[in-house]
């Protein structure tokens, strides 16, 4: 491909999106950049600490129980606080407790400590997305969140290699390392970063967001249901394959060799693809991308060699790529503004859920049927879940231009109070979408949020969707 063909994707790409949104993305590269926990966690308790092998399995599900428990949490907090206060407070305490865990030795405290650190690792997820989904135009949302996909991997991949260059020479100095980072992450944050949650005006007649209202919103808990069915079908590259490749007598560094082929394929494809994707029906994406990751897995019940399941891992890898933007966005079009971080929240639980009950679905799969049964289950939960999806997408509505009120707080003059904010409101074309108010007359479409008028280049037409992992 011709150097000024890539050069211009890649300014197509990375143009038109928001300072703010740089600056997130920044955010977010810098704190995978420094993953180190999830990483060694296993190693660190056995190799270095001298644990069993079941203590590591606890530790590492009190972990994913205290992401459970801040999904819900963080998500109140980003609607009722704000998102920058939110992100600064869950990057704030994941420093100190990263930090805090390297120096601990009793294994009740080692345990605690691990369920914190899950805790506070997984809060700023819901402000995150909504903050993208804040400042972001609807039509590159999908562009977006891909973006904000890839840094993830990218950073995950770099530092899954320093991480093991680190923990040669010392474990604690990787859980510094990473507390720092994630410091360094909080302070691009409070410099940085202003407030996005929309403001809601006094004259605003939609209905106050609650726990009880995401819960009673039957559309998009589908959502979140058919997300935890795939997300239980990609948890199982990282805790069922592993297993089965062991059992059929494969090495670490032949697992090693598969699963490297899941990051480097996200960091070279995630743009391409996303480019590909990123105007097209979500339905269609997300019924395909679904079945693909199911069958994908199937596949690996016929592998025999390194490259089969390198090929199985491309297969799934592919609907991962599609799947998680357009999934993500998904979920942004059917949040009302002022409830996004409840909604996230919840969105976020279904990925936290599944990776509490994956890793006992392929263990209980494996030891008394088989791996080859694991496989075709997989298969099948994809099948249902794209299923679930179409089903949900017959009755989604077209999205329409939209606009809603965003919150920018500009400096009084010196003499006004320093307590006091003047609050403007400016309108980027972002989507207010989310379970239709009582007193609607149909249920399905979602309520505009309308503010003043904005010039042309900010509107969206109805082809293209509001889609947003990250």
């Amino acid at each position: 491909m011709p150097v000024a063909v890539v050069g211009r994707a890649v300014r197509e790409t990375v143009s038109g999106l928001p300072r703010a949104f740089w600056w997130l993305w920044a955010s977010t590269l810098v704190n995978r950049l420094g993953a180190f926990v999830a990483t060694f966690m296993a190693l660190y308790l056995t190799l270095d600490r001298g644990y069993s092998a079941s203590y590591a399995g606890l530790v590492a599900s009190l972990h994913g129980l205290g992401g459970v428990v801040s999904s819900l949490v963080a998500g109140v907090m980003t609607d009722r606080f704000g998102r920058r206060p939110t992100l600064l407070v869950a990057q704030l305490s994941t420093a100190g407790s990263v930090a805090l865990l390297g120096f601990m030795y009793d294994p009740v405290a080692i345990a605690a400590v691990a369920f914190l650190v899950g805790m506070t690792s997984n809060a700023s997820r819901p402000a995150v997305q909504a903050m993208m989904a804040d400042i972001v135009r609807p039509e590159d949302r999908v562009r977006a969140f891909s973006l904000n996909y890839w840094a993830i991997n990218l950073g995950f991949a770099v530092s899954s290699v320093g991480a093991g260059f680190v923990a040669e020479f010392s474990y604690l100095a990787g859980f510094l390392i990473e507390a720092g980072m994630t410091l360094v992450c909080a302070l691009v944050v409070f410099a940085k970063l202003p407030e996005s949650r929309p403001v809601q005006a006094a004259r605003d007649t939609v209905p106050a967001v609650g726990l009880r209202t995401v819960l009673r919103d039957g559309r998009f808990m589908s959502v979140v249901g058919l997300s935890f069915l795939v997300a239980l079908v990609f948890q199982q590259g990282s805790v069922g394959l592993p297993v089965a490749m062991g059992e059929a007598g494969f090495t670490p560094a032949d697992y090693g060799t598969a699963i490297a082929v899941n990051g480097v394929m996200i960091v070279v494809l995630q743009i391409p693809v996303t480019r590909f994707i990123e105007h097209r029906d979500p339905r269609r994406l997300l019924i395909v991308s679904s079945v693909l990751a199911g069958y994908g897995f199937g596949l690996t019940a016929f592998a025999g060699s390194v490259g089969v399941f390198t090929l199985t891992v491309c297969v799934w890898t592919l609907a991962e790529i599609v799947n998680a933007p357009t999934q993500t966005g998904l979920v942004v079009r059917l949040s009302p503004v002022h409830g996004r971080g409840r909604y996230q929240g919840m969105y976020t639980l279904s990925w936290a859920l599944a990776s509490l009950v994956a890793p006992v679905m392929s263990g209980v799969v494996i030891d008394r049927f088989g791996a080859a049964y694991l496989w075709g289950l997989c298969a099948l939960v994809g099948t249902v879940a794209g299923f679930g999806y179409a089903l949900l997408m017959r009755r989604l509505p077209e999205e329409g231009p939209v606009r809603e009120p965003v919150r920018a707080s500009v400096p009084e003059p010196r003499s006004a109070s320093p307590a006091k904010e003047a609050v403007v409101e400016v309108t980027p074309a972002t989507v207010g979408c989310g379970p239709a108010p009582e007193a609607a007359p149909t249920p399905l479409p979602a309520p505009a949020c309308t503010s003043a008028a904005t010039s042309p280049s900010e509107s969206t037409s109805a082809s293209r969707t509001g889609t947003t992992p990250a």
